[in-house]
């Protein structure tokens, strides 16, 4: 089952597939069309991942593996 430590690593595979960058939405729509069977069988997360992935977006950037918002386009994620 499916976790939200997950998370960031779907969040940075959305990114991959997108070509290094995208939208909130964007990164959204590429996790569920990955991971919707994985989303739909993990309980409680279902109805939180969206939220979640915004907490992982956070931590790969105090990570160093996506861009600070600070340098990013507004609206934008990006990987550094």
């Amino acid at each position: 089952m499916a976790t939200k430590h997950d998370l960031q690593d779907w969040v940075k595979n959305a990114l991959v597939s997108l070509g290094g960058r995208g939208s909130l939405t964007e990164v959204a729509k590429e996790i569920w069309r990955a991971h919707e069977r994985d989303l739909r069988g993990s309980g409680d997360l279902f109805y939180t991942w969206q939220y979640d992935m915004r907490w992982a977006a956070n931590r790969l950037r105090r990570s160093g593996v996506m861009q600070p918002v600070a340098t990013s386009p507004i609206g934008v994620w990006v990987l550094a």
